[in-house]
């Protein structure tokens, strides 16, 4: 079943480069006792998701946390060493971390995955965003396929 609004996030484990390559990220911990604006793409370096979607959560960074929100994650159906490339490349460090889903763990777990199949892309997380406090989903914002709107910064800043 889907998650909702007013589940706790299931267990899962994504992964995120550090200094010493790639690090395990368990949920419970990343998203425990604080709040976390976590948006989903369908593919790191996809036109969309390049062009709108994380520079929108980058350039509303600091809105967003004078909000309340401690920090800020993009996830993608993606190895830990794509992501970060593609983080560095739109100059997301230290605005929005990046976790990889590489084997869609997470997007299966919370019922968001769509098929890419016929881009060649195959199993991939949904484009949506979720405001996420103490492990509780306090806002969930799913897009229907092909569009950009809910899911953006900018409409989870009117949420907060």
């Amino acid at each position: 079943m889907t998650i909702a609004k007013g589940d706790r996030l299931p267990a899962a484990t994504f992964a995120k480069m550090t200094e010493n390559g790639p690090e395990q990220v368990a949920s419970d911990s990343f998203f425990s006792g604080r709040t976390v604006a976590l948006f989903s793409v369908p593919g790191a370096f996809t036109p969309t998701c390049s062009a709108k979607h994380l520079p929108g959560f980058i350039e509303k960074a600091d809105a967003l946390k004078q909000k309340g929100v401690d920090e800020i994650a993009c996830t993608a159906v993606n190895d830990a060493f794509v992501m970060d490339a593609w983080g560095k490349s739109a100059g997301a460090q230290g605005k929005v971390t990046m976790l990889a889903d590489g084997n869609g763990d997470f997007a299966r777990s919370v019922d968001l995955i769509m098929d890419g199949s016929k881009f060649g892309m195959g199993t991939r997380g949904q484009r949506f965003s979720m405001l996420v406090k103490d492990g509780v989903v306090e806002q969930l914002n799913v897009e229907a396929p092909g569009d950009y709107k809910l899911s953006s910064a900018d409409h989870m800043l009117e949420q907060l």
